[in-house]
């Protein structure tokens, strides 16, 4: 059996406001293109498909056409769980027709794929149950039999893991929850399958970028490694954005990273998906394929000053990347000067003048530690512009932050989740702390 994993697609995710939908669309074409060159028999999707809850209407019609063609109408099997970026009902809501085509999606911990069943194509749904599966695959003389879990808060997992608020009591309780889920599940396994799981977690570990939303203050959602199901062939994980492979597994268990690079932090990765060829009681085969697809993401700091920007734009410099350009200055930059460069330049995405002789001091965890919000911002502004933020604007995002405030004390969480057992529907507060916070956290530090 030859399986393709991918994950965090993050549909409709822009770059700091620029749309990368035609991006995605050439990675969604490059993916079709391998699954058929490849003979892929099984597609493993692990989660954050979409970038938000509430999904454009480009983002979902992307999605569709990649499930239409990736199952080829019933020639190959599609599992797609949900990420910490997904609503879970919104990206089921196609079941009755997707299982139709042999495309499972499965968006809460415990889902079963035997409440739809799937009716058309050689695909078949031998046996399922609460967080897995068995399949028949066209041409495979196996089964597979995949564990499946989307992401796992507190809340999606409908109870509490802890009720005290110490972090490391926390992050102890929820991967040993996670380590029985996976006990129980493991027993699913056979010597005569081919055996998956597909789930998306934070591993400890795994190495991150700037652009994966953060699960939960203080790392509280983190797994350890060890209690991943030993008697996998592969294991396949979402959320961080960078390829890799966690080695302190007890089978192989892999990240594929995002397709697209979506922060400037991720400027040097490699963006690949995996191939696994597996057979019962054989070790598997995972080759990675490296993507091609996308504009890169290229940081530039212009040492000698304005003029040595202009001069790389004038050459032609990098045309067809994103750019994030910093120059070093003994002046505020004029909105001329800042046209002028994105004109020679219009895939410049950030400008950010840095004061010749002035020290910019980078915050670390603990002296956020008790700050309020909006010297927070403070620091933020000074950084990324190198210069004092104006009352004017302070104020604005100080009532841009009440007027959010009011909206959350009516309504659910940005990320969609109801208050649930985890957060207790807790306002969010105007001061960091260490102390313990919502699971999904309600504001993204990097979106």
């Amino acid at each position: 059996m030859r399986i393709l994993h991918t994950s965090d697609w993050h549909l409709g995710k822009p770059l700091e406001q620029v749309s990368r939908i035609e991006e995605q669309k050439e990675f969604i074409d490059f993916l079709c293109r391998i699954v058929e060159e490849k003979s892929v028999d099984l597609v493993l999707v692990a989660g954050d498909i979409y970038d938000t809850y509430n999904p454009s209407a480009a983002a979902e019609e992307l999605f569709y056409e990649a499930m239409d063609r990736l199952s080829d109408r019933g020639k190959r099997a599609v599992v797609v769980i949900a990420g910490n970026h997904d609503n879970p009902e919104r990206l089921c809501a196609a079941s009755p027709l997707a299982y139709k085509s042999g495309v499972i999606l499965l968006g809460y911990p415990r889902s079963d794929a035997g409440t739809l069943g799937i009716s058309r194509g050689r695909i078949r749904l031998v046996a399922s149950g609460p967080g897995w599966l068995e399949l028949g695959v066209p041409g495979c003389l196996h089964h597979a039999v995949i564990i499946t879990l989307p992401f796992p808060s507190e809340a999606r997992l409908e109870e509490v893991l802890s009720q005290q608020a110490d972090e490391g009591l926390l992050q102890k309780a929820y991967s040993d929850k996670i380590g029985s889920i996976f006990a129980a599940l493991n027993q699913k396994f056979r010597d005569d399958t081919v055996n998956l799981a597909v789930g998306h977690l934070f591993l400890r570990g795994g190495k991150e970028s700037e652009s994966e939303r953060t699960l939960q203050v203080g790392g509280a959602l983190t797994v350890d490694p060890g209690v991943l199901p030993a008697g996998a062939h592969f294991i396949a994980l979402g959320h961080l954005h960078r390829p890799q492979q966690i080695k302190s597994a007890p089978c192989p268990a892999y990240y594929s990273g995002s397709p697209l690079a979506y922060s400037f932090s991720e400027a040097d990765y490699s963006k690949a998906v995996y191939l696994i060829d597996a057979l019962p009681g054989e070790n598997a085969v995972v080759e990675p394929v490296y993507l091609d697809c996308g504009k890169p993401l290229r940081k530039w700091v212009a040492e000698e000053g304005i003029g040595q920007a202009l001069q790389w734009c004038e050459e032609g410099r990098e045309q067809n990347a994103w750019i994030d350009l910093e120059i070093v200055t003994d002046r505020i930059l004029t909105a001329e000067e800042q046209k002028r460069l994105r004109t020679l330049h219009p895939g410049i995405i950030n400008i950010r003048p840095r004061l010749k002789g002035e020290v910019t001091e980078i915050l670390s965890p603990g002296s956020r530690e008790g700050r309020k919000i909006d010297d927070l911002f403070k620091d933020y502004y000074k950084y990324r512009m190198g210069q004092e933020i104006s009352g004017e604007l302070l104020g604005a995002f100080i009532e841009v932050l009440n007027d959010d405030d009011d909206y959350d004390d009516d309504n659910n969480s940005e990320d969609g989740e109801a208050a649930g057992p985890l957060n207790g529907g807790a306002k969010r507060e105007t001061e960091v702390s260490g102390d313990r916070r919502a699971a999904e956290f309600p504001r993204d530090a990097d979106d």
